[in-house]
C-alpha cells in the first residue's frame, strides 16, 4: 500500500509542478528485448509511454507498457507489461549527472508454479559524458523467480552522436538472480540509429550467454537469450 501511495502523490504532483513537462513516446520493435532476454517471444512488440517531469526540482514520474508473451506462455493470463515509475534526476556536478528512483512492473494475474511476477525495483544511476553506469536493486521476487529478493542488475551504457542525424549506442548489463545462480548472466547490445525527423530507427546486435534451460520459451523452447538483429521504430512527441 506504501508504494501505491508513492506513486499516487507522484503522479498527482508532477503536472502541477510543470505542466508543459509532459512527453510521450510510442514505437514498434521486432524483438522486445529486456536485459537482453526476449519478452515477446523472438516476435515484434508495441510499446509506448508518458511522462511527467518537473525541471526545477528534478522530479518525474511515468509510466510505459508493452505487448509481451512469456506470461501467457507460462500459463498466466495477460499479454502485457505495464511499469510505473517515479524519481529525481540532476547534476551532481557540471560533469555528473544523477538518476535515481522505484519502478514497479506489473502484470495481469498469477502465473503457476512462480512466485509473483510483479517486481519492485530501486535504481541509482550516474552519468558522465556520454557514459552512464546503473545499478537496479529488487524489493520482491524478480519476475516470478521464487525467493529472488535483492536480485541485482548493473548496466554500462553509452550513447554517441555521429552527426547528421546519426547515433551509435553501446551497452554491458549483467544480471544476478538472488538464490539462483543458474538464471545469472551477462548480456550486450550495440546499436547505430538514424533520426529520420517524424520518426526515429535503430538497428542493434544484441545477445546474452544466459544458460538456455534457464531462459528458453515455454512456448516451443526457443532460447530467448539467442544473439540476434533488432530493429526499432520510434517516435518522441
Amino acid at each position: 500500500m506504501k508504494f501505491a501511495f508513492f506513486f499516487a502523490a507522484a503522479f498527482a504532483a508532477a503536472p502541477v509542478l510543470a505542466a508543459d513537462e509532459v512527453s510521450f513516446n510510442t514505437s514498434l520493435t521486432s524483438d522486445y528485448r529486456y536485459r537482453g532476454i526476449s519478452q515477446s517471444r523472438l516476435q515484434p512488440a508495441i510499446q509506448g509511454g508518458a511522462e511527467f517531469a518537473a525541471p526545477s526540482t528534478g522530479l518525474y514520474a511515468g509510466a510505459w507498457a508493452s505487448s509481451i508473451n512469456w506470461t501467457r506462455d507460462a500459463g498466466g493470463a495477460g499479454r502485457m507489461e505495464l511499469d510505473i515509475y517515479a524519481g529525481k534526476r540532476g547534476q551532481l556536478s557540471p560533469a555528473i549527472s544523477y538518476d535515481a528512483g522505484i519502478l514497479s512492473y506489473i502484470y495481469k494475474g498469477r502465473i503457476p508454479g512462480l512466485d509473483n511476477p510483479d517486481t519492485w525495483e530501486i535504481y541509482g544511476q550516474l552519468g558522465y559524458g556520454p557514459f552512464t553506469l546503473k545499478y537496479s536493486h529488487a524489493l520482491t521476487s524478480l519476475f516470478g523467480f521464487a525467493d529472488s529478493k535483492s536480485s541485482g542488475y548493473l548496466d554500462l551504457s553509452a550513447g554517441f552522436d555521429l552527426g547528421s542525424g546519426m547515433s551509435a549506442s553501446l551497452h554491458a548489463g549483467r544480471q544476478r538472480v538472488h538464490g539462483n545462480a543458474a538464471a545469472d548472466y551477462s548480456d550486450w547490445k550495440l546499436g547505430v540509429g538514424k533520426d529520420l525527423g517524424v520518426a526515429s530507427l535503430q538497428l542493434a546486435v544484441v545477445g546474452t550467454n544466459a544458460n538456455r534451460a534457464a531462459y528458453a520459451s515455454p512456448a516451443n523452447g526457443k532460447f530467448l537469450g539467442k544473439n540476434a538483429l533488432q530493429l526499432t521504430v520510434s517516435r518522441n512527441f
